[in-house]
């Protein structure tokens, strides 16, 4: 068992670090596994496992949410938001700081990509923070963490690709992702309000005070707000109510975007050329990656290595706690390297028998992954968000990773709040109306 779990670690290593698409490389170590080490014909397998995984009710979601991202994404949202929240928050210590957290949670929560939402949000508000004395780390930590909220909050890409790959319910575990999204977005917004009261809230800031803004205007501004909070809402409210499924309120979504960007102005035919390319690009490499996991995971049951590994790490009488705190340094280590789709696709072929077999319920567990895979995307040395930062201000990396660093402790408090308190993500899957 050691021999092939090191050949399989060496052959993924060797295909991921050669710059092979990360399928290719996951197709790859499958075949030498079985080819090596079952009396299995890889070819049959890997027929039968594409074909399996190129259909399903619960995938159709995927590219739905993806397209609907993609339209709002070109709709001038981020800026309708800065507008629409900045007046409201200036009253709060910390003031604008708190838009990068608020707005990039729900422009992330529509676009489902971090890298998306940091690039987005950080052009507009970091030059406007830095032009009104605002603190340059407090903005860059606050901006490259919360925007890793939309691979938390629903409809997530990525707990789609969980739900999928696991075969558990996506409407519960959007459900299970809205406690800890929020918990985490308080902490977030908890530490700022903390930082500011202590530094002193208003020193050496110049610029306009929104505060002062007449109701009307601060009325008007919040108005552009509306439509994306009503389209966040009716998925969530649909869902949870069993009105839609998560098919179907990603089609709905595709259409409320469309009107949304329409409203906007910003919505014509270069636009929904662009969109859909986009939507369908990204839908196809997500298709392709589970696929090649689908076969990867196989391959791992013919050749018995999860099966020989939870039993092995059984007989170390780790209690679940340990198994946690280890899990967590291993995801983090793998997490510098891989997405977090790729990361989750490959995990769980392998260490979902052990976390079975602990007794974790499944729907817990892929919020606590999807809480690591945001960790990983502040943790150097590749985490991403410290490089599209890194590309929008022209700081090094240290100096990015030290802004991120506190709340890069915060997440990891929200995992153990999660473990000791698992009604946080728990409570409203278990809920839901049958």
């Amino acid at each position: 068992m050691l021999t092939l779990s090191l050949a399989t670690v060496f052959t993924l290593a060797l295909l991921l670090g050669s710059g092979v698409w990360i399928a290719f490389a996951l197709i790859g170590t499958a075949w030498v596994a079985l080819a090596l080490f079952s009396p299995f014909a890889p070819g049959p397998i890997l027929a039968s496992d594409f074909w399996g995984a190129s259909y399903g009710w619960d995938l159709t979601a995927l590219p739905m949410f993806i397209w609907m991202g993609e339209i709002l994404f070109r709709s001038g949202l981020a800026d309708n938001m800065f507008r629409g929240l900045s007046p409201w928050l200036n009253r709060m210590p910390g003031r604008l700081l708190h838009t990068n957290i608020i707005g990039s949670g729900m422009f992330a929560a529509v676009c489902g990509s971090s890298a998306a939402t940091c690039a987005t949000v950080g052009k507009m508000t970091l030059p406007e923070l830095e032009r009104r004395g605002y603190d340059s780390n407090m903005a860059i930590g606050t901006l490259a963490s919360a925007s890793t909220l939309g691979l938390l909050i629903p409809p997530s890409i990525v707990l789609i690709v969980y739900g999928v790959v696991t075969e558990q319910s996506i409407s519960r575990l959007f459900m299970a992702g809205i406690g800890p999204g929020l918990m985490i977005l308080a902490l977030f917004m908890g530490y700022l309000i903390l930082w500011s009261l202590l530094k002193g809230d208003r020193q050496g800031l110049t610029g306009q005070d929104e505060s002062s803004m007449p109701l009307a205007e601060k009325l008007r501004n919040t108005l552009e707000l509306l439509p994306i909070l009503l389209l966040i809402g009716s998925i969530i409210a649909t869902i949870y109510g069993g009105l839609a499924s998560p098919t179907e309120a990603a089609a709905a979504g595709v259409v409320l975007s469309m009107i949304i960007a329409r409203w906007n102005g910003s919505f014509g035919m270069a636009t929904f050329k662009a969109s859909l390319f986009a939507a369908i690009r990204t839908a196809c490499m997500i298709a392709f990656i589970i696929a090649g996991a689908s076969f990867l995971t196989s391959a791992m049951g013919f050749t018995q290595v999860p099966m020989q590994l939870a039993r092995a790490i059984g007989e170390m009488g780790l209690s679940p706690t340990m198994l946690l705190v280890a899990l967590t340094l291993l995801l983090l280590v793998m997490g510098c390297f891989l997405d977090g789709i790729s990361l989750i696709l490959l995990v769980t072929s392998i260490i979902m028998p052990l976390v079975s077999a602990a007794g974790f319920d499944l729907i817990w567990f892929g919020i606590y992954l999807v809480v690591v895979v945001e960790m990983s995307q502040i943790t150097p040395p590749v985490g991403f968000n410290l490089f599209v930062i890194q590309g929008l201000t022209g700081k090094d990396i240290l100096t990015i990773t030290k802004a991120t660093l506190p709340f890069f402790l915060l997440m990891l408090l929200s995992i153990a709040l999660l473990h000791l308190f698992p009604e946080i993500a728990l409570y409203l899957p278990q809920s839901m109306s049958r």
